[in-house]
């Protein structure tokens, strides 16, 4: 449990990164996305997710 959550700690602090580093253009990014149809978004972060999946089986085995 405590490496959970250490992980999300991690997780906070490098999402908040380009926050704190360039909230303009931050904004400019979202304001794309939000444009984005939804199908796109969901493939996108499916994409996403497999990435993560595979480096962690990567780091695990």
């Amino acid at each position: 449990m405590k490496l959970f959550i250490l992980l999300i700690g991690m997780v906070l602090i490098f999402e908040g990164i380009p926050y704190v580093a360039a909230p303009e253009s931050m904004q400019a990014w979202l304001k794309k996305i939000s444009e984005l149809p939804p199908g796109q978004l969901r493939i996108m972060g499916l994409v996403a997710m497999a990435i993560g999946l595979l480096l962690c089986w990567i780091i695990q085995g």
